[in-house]
């Protein structure tokens, strides 16, 4: 077997931590973390390590794998090994639904890179997906019978989320409520446990990993509502993507729900581009700017920093200081994020 390399993202840490000696641990930690990854991708089978570390090596910006060695500063063991394997249990967990989605989505790109799917197969893709599924739960059961039942219903969760993301709304539910609950699955839930797990591992007392499992599930749903913000407000290359993505490919977000609730006499050539094709470019261009000037993306922004501002909240069960201070400053970066 031969060891695979995997990329951090340049350019810092994905959470703003402004105190430097805690900057420098979470950074130290964090290459402990991509050099054991890289260890967990490997197979018997050259042909498995290599689709297996191939979005590992990628890159991306850790944000899971951070937030449990962010998490596990406020308790008394922040440097344990558990916290380092629980916070590749994450995110091992994170890139193989990444396998899955790009297999649902039809993508061709993922990190920049060729898509598991489009460079080998869909088959190929959704066993790999499996694979790291696999390493995680291996690693989980080193961790102790609590853990497995954690990961278990986050799991549960994760996917089920997946699964409503490809179910329309029954008639009598809230098409928003619906969509909220997509966003609570597969994004919340694995970043809950992400907080969850590093107070856990690093020896917080049972209050502080209550309040971290909330935080992280509510800021982690906010951080996905922003991104809905950005797609529709965002100008070409401010966000790093193209502005309104989602609104062309018919993905439902919060501000275009927002919208679709309005009762508006006014709204009635909105809704009728949003009902129809947005792949024709001058639709496309007339949606977004219609939705551009709607007052929905200011309730949009409203849900968010009331979001944000609750998890904020939560964190008065840590003691103040710098990992505090780190926390509550990624919640005002979700608020009012550009990119």
């Amino acid at each position: 077997m031969h060891q695979v390399t995997t990329s951090p993202s340049s350019g810092g840490l994905a959470l703003p931590v402004t105190d430097e000696a805690l900057a420098d641990r979470l950074q130290h930690r964090l290459l402990a973390v991509e050099e054991a990854l890289a260890g967990h991708v490997v197979s018997r089978t050259p042909y498995v390590t290599a689709a297996a570390s191939h979005l590992l090596a990628a890159g991306g910006k850790r944000f899971r794998p951070l937030l449990v060695l962010l998490a596990a500063e406020a308790g008394s063991r922040p440097d344990s090994p558990e916290v380092v394997d629980a916070a590749c249990v994450v995110e091992l967990t994170h890139v193989g639904s990444l396998y899955h989605d790009d297999v649902m989505d039809e993508a061709d790109l993922r990190r920049g890179a060729d898509s598991a799917n489009a460079r080998w197969d869909n088959l190929v893709a959704i066993l790999t997906g499996d694979f790291l599924f696999a390493k995680s739960s291996e690693l989980t059961a080193g961790l102790g019978p609590e853990a497995v039942r954690i990961q278990a219903e986050t799991f549960a969760r994760l996917v089920e989320g997946q699964i409503l993301e490809t179910v329309p709304p029954a008639e009598d539910e809230d098409p928003l409520q619906h969509y909220l609950e997509v966003v609570a699955g597969k994004t919340g839930s694995l970043i809950a446990t992400s907080a969850r797990y590093g107070a856990r591992f690093g020896g917080a007392t049972t209050e502080v990993e209550e309040a971290l499992t909330a935080y992280g599930e509510i800021v982690g749903c906010a951080f996905q509502l922003s991104d809905d913000i950005l797609d529709i407000a965002s100008e070409s290359g401010e966000s790093g993507k193209t502005p309104g993505t989602d609104l062309r490919e018919g993905v439902p977000t919060l501000p275009v729900l927002m919208a679709r609730a309005s009762q508006d006499p006014a709204d009635a050539r909105l809704h009728e581009l949003l009902d129809g094709d947005l792949t024709d470019d001058a639709r496309h261009a007339e949606a977004l700017a219609l939705l551009r000037r709607h007052p929905a993306m200011g309730e949009a922004r409203d849900y968010v920093v009331a979001r944000a501002h609750e998890a904020k909240q939560l964190l008065t069960a840590l003691p103040a200081g710098p990992v505090r201070e780190a926390l509550e400053a990624f919640a005002d970066v979700v608020a009012v994020r550009t990119a």
